[in-house]
């Protein structure tokens, strides 16, 4: 399980959001090496409990290492069968404790299986799960041309980013990366206990497409172990690589736009840039729209931070690009009274820009306790909205690492019907991410207190969830997050279920029945068997 999307100030100044991330070879695991072991007592046992989020670490009886889908499968029948709750981890930037809860006994890391490669049987591009996105994307550059409209964070693995439906700094250009998912093998468990390795693909006379199916936008962690990955766009002809995915920018031109925390950031002048950031792609995007290759990001953090970013990417190649980027950033400061104290752009190489060590991950090495929360949003915050993200930004209690992140969404994700992937927030414009990153165990408790409180004072209106609706539409299953399965957190009566999935739950549901009959991969927001 993986999150996808970078997440932070110091990341997007490193290298302003990273358009999608490469590397290039085919797997570099021994043919035939045999599965590593590591138990309690190991020296490398430490070193591999914990996932990118240092809040959870857990205690399985074993680490398994595997290399290959028979060492998976052979690996989830030995779960099985001697009772053990089993849980795979690809790149381990989970934001919730999927892979660390205790209740896991046998940890299947799938780092070595990186492998990406062009397959012609099946004219597709594929991607095991350990492959990182800047593997990923390094290969399709360098081999072929080509990309995916993947994440932003080089370090996380395919695995967890892809199920759930991962997207990143092309998507209102290309859509989702779902978009361009032409097949997925996964081990699976049937009623009778018995673990195998399943193909299932986009055709419309495949049995087994349910399963592909639910491998879009679904989640990780719900339906079975995935071990690989086929990637090809809809409608691509022909038998050259180099025609069936998007292709890769040559060039990339960023912006990094900077407004001080000061006495001209008035509350009125606040509320009026993120109003102005919201309504900008109100009006901006459709699938056609003229702006759907600029991407930008807005960051407002605590006022401690002494000011807060805006970035913006775009394929340097595109007609007008460079205009178009002056023409959203000045329609961002209207009416604000505000001078930016930065507002720099560059051109780069694209691979240049998708590589980048660190880019948008969490933290850093010692900064690395954190809590996620999200939103999608068919519309910019209203006024009310707006000045409770003023209030919790300028309180007493929240620090430099507290903040927001306003993403740009929609154009050509927009353009797939809600039920044709599992991914049912199609018709939105921006996704909302709400966070707080520490270093200490002790400051848990009043750290995330603040970005609760954040999160429940700006959906106050609707029991503290983005509760769809003409406004809200729900969350992002890879920014996952167990409060909206707590009615302690979650008081709007709608449940977390309805806000990841909507109308989809229940075919997830059941397909869930179908390839997990038993139930045995589960989490805390797994899909629930049907009643």
């Amino acid at each position: 399980m993986g999150k996808q999307e970078g997440v932070t100030r110091r990341g997007l100044l490193a290298g302003a959001g990273a358009v999608a991330v490469g590397s290039v070879t085919m797997s570099s695991a021994a043919p035939g090496a045999a599965p590593v072991s590591v138990r309690p007592g190991d020296p490398r046992y430490e070193n591999l409990l914990r996932g990118n989020n240092f809040r959870f670490v857990g205690h399985p009886d074993e680490v398994r290492v595997v290399a290959s889908a028979e060492q998976v499968v052979a690996a989830v029948a030995d779960a099985v069968g001697t009772g053990r709750r089993i849980a795979a981890r690809s790149g381990g930037h989970c934001f919730e404790n999927f892979t660390a809860d205790p209740g896991v006994r046998l940890l299947l890391d799938l780092s070595p299986m990186d492998e990406v490669g062009y397959d012609p049987g099946r004219r597709a591009f594929v991607v095991e799960p350990g492959a990182t996105l800047g593997r990923v994307y390094r290969t399709l550059q360098t081999g072929w041309g080509v990309t995916i409209p993947a994440g932003g964070c080089p370090e996380v693995g395919a695995g967890g980013h892809i199920a759930g439906g991962g997207y990143g700094p092309l998507s209102r250009r290309y859509g989702s990366v779902v978009d361009h998912l032409y097949a997925v093998e996964v081990v699976v468990v049937d009623r009778r206990g018995h673990a195998r390795a399943v193909v299932a693909t986009r055709d419309a006379g495949d049995p087994n497409r349910d399963l592909w199916w639910a491998h879009t936008g679904g989640g990780g962690g719900n339906f079975g172990v995935v071990t690989r990955y086929w990637l090809r766009s809809p409608g691509a002809t022909g038998a050259d690589p180099a025609g069936l995915l998007p292709k890769a920018p040559k060039q990339m031109l960023e912006c990094l736009v900077e407004w001080a925390w000061d006495e001209s950031m008035t509350e009125a002048a606040f509320t009026r840039l993120l109003g102005n950031f919201g309504a900008w792609h109100e009006r901006n995007s459709a699938p056609d729209s003229p702006y759907a290759g600029l991407y930008g990001i807005l960051l407002p953090t605590h006022k401690s931070s002494q000011g807060f970013p805006m970035a913006v990417q775009i394929d340097a190649g595109l007609s007008r690009a460079d205009a178009m980027v002056t023409e959203f950033v000045d329609a961002v400061n209207a009416g604000t009274g505000l001078t930016p104290v930065l507002n720099a752009r560059r051109t780069m190489p694209w691979m240049h820009m998708v590589t980048w060590p660190s880019t948008g991950e969490p933290g850093d090495q010692f900064n690395r306790r954190y809590k996620i929360k999200a939103a999608y949003l068919r519309k910019g915050y209203d006024a009310a909205q707006l000045a409770a993200i003023y209030r919790n930004l300028t309180n007493d209690t929240g620090t430099g690492n507290c903040g927001m992140l306003l993403i740009g969404y929609g154009g050509q994700v927009r353009s797939v019907p809600a039920g044709a992937t599992a991914i049912a927030q199609r018709d939105v414009i921006m996704k909302a991410v709400f966070q707080n990153i520490w270093v200490d165990e002790e400051d848990d408790a009043k750290s995330l207190a603040w970005v609760r409180d954040l999160y429940r004072d700006v959906y106050a209106a609707t029991g503290g969830a983005p509760v769809p609706n003409d406004a809200n539409d729900g969350s992002y299953i890879n920014y996952p997050d167990a409060d909206l399965a707590d009615p302690a957190w979650n008081t709007s009566g709608v449940p977390w279920s309805t806000l990841y999935y909507k109308d989809n739950y229940p075919r997830l549901q059941q397909i869930k029945a179908r390839w997990d009959p038993r139930n045995v991969f589960h989490h805390a927001l797994s899909i629930e068997p049907p009643a």
